[in-house]
């Protein structure tokens, strides 16, 4: 190892699981000044989370979302780019989905439709990150602001979608029309009695999650694309002597990052609500960002930090409701503190601790 230089398990392991430490400490603070105890707030969340079948279906179900939208800011952010655009792009690719089941779900089965409404959903997510790419290849824009303004734009338009172009006619409600059989992602609690997960959403989406998880990582660590992808995040100027093209990976990556956002749609449009709705994102590619910087990048780590914050989500359900005093608000708080330590302050720790490793490596060396 050296100087300056952390083994892995502390990068990737110890240093995240220090922010998390110092995110619930902070949070329990929050809990004590409001007069409550904070370790029935704890016990009540893991309960909520992973006590009972029901829970653990809806942790899986939000962890299931948490993992297409991390993935797509991991990819953008291997080739040093900063994709905060997520949430249009999954907008726009659940118009893709919806657009695959509208045509298909009255003649094909589930199964062939989900193969068209995974070629849509990732087909208009990637064409909703291709004008910020082109921006940012050829004129220089920021992708950060562009992304984040192109949201706004995917909101607008999906209004105006859903209320004019899409809603069925004598309905006033601002979404699609449900999806017939043919059009929905079998839940896991009807392939899969035994299971016990209740009522749960939770769907065949999950597993489709964990496959794009392996493909994502032969991209980046078993691909030639992905090496390019690496080395022009690492150093751009090197990567243009390598002859690695700026554009083409600017672009390119930014194309899969839209995809891989698109795809958040098969859990909410096609496997939950069978149809088209507006704010079906509820902010989940926002909190894609937490989740890649937590992983560091990787599928495995941002399998456990989808798992954690799917966990924060449906796990402060149940304590908002067995703890009145503990608010739907207070929930947000602390999903924002573990967003806050894991993103902003994400290199709070990292000098006390590469302090550390290098006065152990100097006396070992001793």
């Amino acid at each position: 190892m050296t100087k300056g230089q952390l083994p892995k398990w502390v990068d990737y392991g110890l240093l995240p699981a220090l922010n998390l430490i110092a995110a619930f400490a902070v949070s329990g603070l929050v809990v004590v000044l409001i007069g409550e105890d904070p370790f029935e707030a704890v016990k009540w969340m893991l309960f909520g989370s992973w006590g009972y079948g029901e829970g653990v279906g809806f942790t899986l179900f939000y962890t299931t979302n948490f993992i297409f939208t991390g993935l797509a800011v991991a990819v953008a952010f291997h080739a040093g780019l900063f994709n905060i655009g997520g949430e249009g792009q999954a907008y726009i690719g659940g118009l893709g989905i919806a657009v695959a089941c509208l045509a298909f779900d009255a003649y094909v089965p589930w199964y062939i439709t989900g193969l068209f409404a995974i070629v849509g959903g990732a087909t208009f997510g990637a064409a909703w990150a291709l004008i910020p790419a082109y921006l940012q290849a050829k004129r220089g824009s920021h992708i950060v602001i562009t992304t984040i303004m192109f949201n706004f734009i995917a909101t607008t338009l999906m209004v105006y979608l859903l209320s004019n172009v899409l809603r069925p006619q004598g309905s006033m409600q601002p979404s699609t029309r449900t999806f017939t059989e043919g059009g929905q992602l079998p839940l896991l609690r009807n392939i899969w009695p035994s299971l016990d997960l209740g009522q749960s959403p939770v769907n065949l989406s999950f597993f489709l999650a964990l496959i794009v998880c392996v493909l994502v990582w032969y991209l980046i660590w078993r691909s030639k694309l992905g090496y390019e992808i690496r080395a022009f995040g690492a150093n751009p100027t090197a990567s243009v002597y390598a002859g690695i093209s700026p554009v083409r990976i600017t672009v390119i990556t930014m194309l899969i990052s839209g995809g891989l956002a698109g795809l958040m749609g098969m859990n909410e449009v096609m496997g939950s609500q069978n149809r088209l709705l507006l704010d079906f994102t509820a902010g989940y590619g926002f909190v894609g960002i937490a989740v890649a910087l937590m992983g560091r990048g990787h599928p495995i780590g941002i399998i456990l930090a989808s798992i954690l914050f799917g966990s924060l989500y449906q796990g402060g359900a149940e304590l908002a409701f067995e703890i009145p005093a503990i608010t739907r608000d207070m929930i947000v708080v602390i999903q924002a503190l573990v967003i806050l330590f894991a993103g902003a302050l994400e290199n709070l720790f990292r000098p006390a601790v590469v302090a550390f490793f290098n006065r152990f490596s100097d006396e070992a060396a001793a």
